[in-house]
């Protein structure tokens, strides 16, 4: 049923341009002894024009279609026959299709030229917000260190930690940027290579501080044969999966990942409560750009969880998101295509 209502939704534009072709056609109908032809083949182009905003090529050839039917039938004579004597209707209807088709590619190209533009909005917030807050705690912790020639060892150690994690965020984040424009466009091959799990996640776990590490997180890996599949995107996925669950897991509680041998296919989970829960929306996360509400205070991208489905749609896998026990728990499949000669 939900999806029926989005299908309605999105193509609902389609039954208004033909209710408004009947009520045309029954005016024009009525009042066809005062109305001329021109003015009647005139207002029958508008369904036409509905739908050719809309940039849909298909929709405005049907709607072109049944308009031209209707008014070669009901106003051109011979009347009510398909019949046309005189070639400059031919040629009127020629130009119902190609205003159709103009209107169509215009409003495609404009339909681009908007998803472009918010594209580059999304990036600009990114590198102004983002990438400030990283900068400033940088920029804020050599000030202390380079202003403060008292400082013992154990405060300094700690603001040495403060510019390695801030570093780390940017690293991640400029990184995200890039694999994003990489996989939007599609023109990527996989360097498919033997792959061990175990090494890939200490390469991920590098990523972040100690501390967090340490505190947060519970980890489990099964004994796994080598995996067939692109080292440095694997990274990366394991690495924004973990980030994810850092940033939006609640305090004083445990992150648990798990990455589990089930003979003919991998399965990474990894959980974190959290208090931002929205299991209506929930299936949304791996969207481009899209975020929870009231996670303004968070600092990210929402480029993350979508270089990841990515990634796993690169490796024929499957990736999903579940609400369970007021947290998410996100599972990806990674099927096993080839497997490690032992020698």
């Amino acid at each position: 049923m939900k999806k029926f209502l989005t299908k309605y939704k999105a193509y609902n534009y389609i039954l208004k341009a033909l209710g408004m072709l009947l009520v045309i056609t029954l005016i024009s109908h009525v009042f066809k002894d005062s109305l001329d032809i021109i003015n009647i083949t005139l207002i029958h182009i508008i369904p036409v024009i509905v739908v050719a905003i809309h940039g849909n090529i298909k929709a405005t050839l049907v709607m072109t279609f049944l308009s031209v039917i209707f008014l070669n039938f009901l106003y051109i004579p011979p009347l009510y026959s398909f019949s046309v004597h005189n070639e400059l209707y031919v040629w009127s209807f020629f130009i119902f299709g190609i205003v159709g088709w103009i209107i169509t590619i215009q409003a495609k190209n404009l339909n681009t030229q908007t998803k472009q533009n918010e594209l580059k909005e999304s990036l600009l917030h990114i590198i102004s917000h983002d990438l400030r807050t990283p900068l400033s705690s940088i920029h804020g912790s050599i000030n202390l260190i380079l202003s403060n020639d008292n400082l013992d060892e154990k405060n300094k150690h700690n603001l040495y930690e403060d510019i390695n994690y801030a570093s780390l965020r940017m690293k991640r984040l400029i990184t995200n940027i890039l694999d994003s424009t990489r996989l939007s466009s599609g023109n990527i091959d996989l360097k498919l290579e033997w792959c061990d799990f175990e090494d890939i996640v200490g390469v991920a776990l590098d990523e972040f501080s100690q501390v967090q590490n340490d505190e947060k997180l519970e980890i489990k890996i099964d004994e796994l044969s080598l995996f067939w599949g692109d080292n440095t995107l694997l990274t990366q996925l394991i690495v924004n999966l973990l980030d994810n669950a850092f940033k939006y897991s609640k305090n004083q509680t445990k992150i648990y990942f798990e990455i589990l041998n089930l003979n003919n296919f991998i399965k990474i989970k990894i959980f974190n409560e959290t208090e931002y829960l929205d299991k209506k929306k929930i299936k949304n996360i791996f969207d481009k750009f899209y975020r929870f509400e009231d996670t303004n205070d968070i600092s990210g991208s929402g480029i993350g969880l979508a270089i990841c489905k990515s990634i796993v749609k690169l490796h024929n896998g499957e990736i999903k998101a579940i609400p369970q026990d007021n947290g998410i728990l996100i599972e990806i499949e990674l099927p096993i295509l080839k497997k490690a000669k032992i020698l």
